[in-house]
């Protein structure tokens, strides 16, 4: 790799930047031309049919402004907009674009596909940078200036006979390899042959043809054009950032900070070469700082699924906002934040969202919390917790997350990431039927309080080990105490309870209960755990220590 065989650009030095101490406090006008560069980036361009699908998508999505194509270019794209025309498929609100470059022919063929539109946008252009004029056109900077306004001069005639109101925006393009007094040169030339002013704006759209250069340079090269146009009010300053470097979202934030009013892009950056700016991320990364992009991302799965149909473009799992998993965690330690901000978000009963590691709430996409937290080897006890507690109503405590955690790190080593019902499967398994020894029947409490006795309460049990019948008696103030009491006097075990915990699996007087027990072996030291499950607190008490007993006994066989 020789890098002496590229030199840089150099194209402005604007010292006294105010950009970077602005902030995007208000949604810029979207454009949307993935009819149009999305459309002409395909492998298999979208049929008539599709174009229409994706047209009426960005409409429900609050698109006030679309371009739809390049009419002169071929006859689908002229009859694909006749069809919008005479079928009466364009909201009065919706304004669409075509585009032509600067000739003659190509800007009479475009106006009559327009014919019938009460409005449009013609949107044309012309290469105007050191290497085009070079290499591509050989021409000088006031030849290829009298191409711009040739093409100025034909659309103002044309729309003149025009039966609806005609919009003009032009694009300088390749503006970024372009010196910036030149590209402002060509502008106002434009802007005077059109016979532009507060009242008749023209749409000046700066397009990062080839991302050349930093983000910050774009927004440089935006403020000097913003700032030296004679009369700022008779333009809209628009941006086409393009991602040959990957930075066409950098590129539009801090264009639209450098004083850009408009936005061209696609729906998830399709286009030509790496391709144009993601609108979606820009509308949704002004949402998630509290401004509203003035479009409506609310069901992001019917999005996305009408972009990859129409386009033939599977987006990757950890596409911004829109992938599969990018509101899921595997890691252990996001999955223990997650799970902590989401019952501090739901306890505090807060207004604001704020959830480590999620800076935007999944459900204002129309995505659920319930695939946030998938299960691998990489997570910990937190996720796994979550899962169960989420999707099961299960509130493990610190110790038996930590025990079951281990249990689920071997099998997602065995086979990579295990479903939330394996999931729900094994901790059933382990914790709450496993019971290959002792298995309780019934039992009774006895009052025995006004006996004189040293306890309130006799327990005697009924079960069976190893399918021999058996009958334990306790004695205790409670039936925790009652029940340690009959099984450690049996002579089985020997144990204490450690830890206790009991909660309503649901709401209404016949819920049942879930009761947590952790006891440690006297004679090992080692901790068990258990889960009982019974509409009966008592009896799901009983369950959760024979849980424990059986684990006991089962690691002396």
């Amino acid at each position: 790799m020789n890098n002496e065989k590229y030199v840089k650009f150099q194209t402005i030095k604007l010292k006294d930047r105010t950009w970077p101490d602005k902030e995007i406090q208000n949604a810029p006008i979207w454009c949307s031309v993935d009819l149009r560069d999305g459309n002409q980036a395909l492998v298999t361009p979208m049929t008539v049919e599709e174009k229409i699908k994706m047209f009426k998508l960005l409409v429900k999505m609050g698109f006030k402004q679309i371009e739809v194509g390049f009419p002169s270019a071929s006859q689908i794209e002229f009859d694909f907009i006749r069809k919008l025309i005479d079928e009466n498929l364009v909201p009065d609100d919706v304004t669409l674009q075509v585009l032509t470059q600067a000739r003659t022919h190509l800007i009479n063929r475009t106006f009559e596909s327009l014919k019938g539109l009460k409005k449009a946008i013609v949107h044309i252009y012309n290469s105007v940078s050191v290497l085009q004029r070079d290499v591509v056109f050989h021409k000088s900077k006031e030849e290829i200036k009298k191409i711009a306004t040739d093409g100025v001069k034909l659309v103002r005639d044309l729309s003149e006979n025009f039966d609806g109101e005609i919009l003009l925006e032009y694009s300088p393009e390749s503006f970024t390899g372009t010196e910036v007094e030149y590209a402002l040169e060509v502008c106002e030339a434009v802007l005077d042959t059109w016979g532009a002013d507060d009242n008749k704006k023209v749409i000046i759209n700066l397009p990062s043809t080839v991302e050349m250069d930093l983000a910050n340079v774009y927004a440089d090269q935006i403020e000097y054009m913003c700032r030296n146009f004679t009369n700022r009010n008779r333009v809209i300053v628009s941006l086409h950032p393009h991602n040959d470097r990957g930075c066409g979202i950098a590129c539009a934030e801090l264009g639209l900070l450098a004083g850009a009013d408009r936005v061209e892009g696609t729906l998830f950056g399709n286009g030509e070469r790496t391709g144009n700016v993601d609108i979606v991320a820009v509308a949704l990364n002004m949402y998630v700082h509290g401004v509203d992009p003035k479009l409506d991302f609310s069901n992001m799965n019917e999005i996305k699924d009408t972009y990859e149909e129409v386009t033939k473009i599977p987006l990757t799992d950890r596409h911004p906002y829109a992938g599969k998993l990018v509101f899921t965690a595997f890691s252990g330690s996001h999955q223990d934040a997650i799970n902590k901000g989401m019952s501090e978000y739901v306890g505090r009963k807060s207004e604001v969202w704020a959830i480590p590691y999620l800076p935007i709430d999944p459900a204002d996409l129309g995505r659920q919390y319930e695939p946030i937290v998938r299960i691998n080897s990489q997570s910990g006890k937190g996720g796994i917790a979550f899962v169960l507690e989420q999707n099961y109503g299960f509130k493990l405590p610190k110790a038996m997350q930590a025990d079951f955690s281990n249990i689920i790190q071997k099998i997602s080593e065995a086979k990579g990431e295990i479903t939330t019902e394996t999931i729900y499967n094994e901790y059933i398994k382990n914790y709450v039927t496993f019971c290959p020894h002792l298995k309780f029947k019934k039992h009774q409490a006895i009052d025995i309080s006004d006996q004189g006795m040293e306890y309130d309460r006799n327990f005697i049990i009924n079960c069976t080990l190893n399918d021999k019948e058996m009958i334990y008696s306790g004695f205790g103030d409670g039936p925790i105490e009652a029940v340690v009491d009959a099984v450690n006097k049996s002579g089985l075990v020997n144990i204490n309870i450690v830890d206790y915990m009991e909660h309503s699996l649901s709401k209404g007087s016949g819920a049942d209960a879930a009761c947590y027990i952790e006891v440690v072996d006297n004679d090992t030291n080692k901790h068990y755990y258990g889960c009982g499950i019974d509409k009966s607190i008592i009896v799901s008490t009983i369950k959760a220590i024979f849980i424990t007993i059986n684990k006991i006994l089962d690691t002396r066989n």
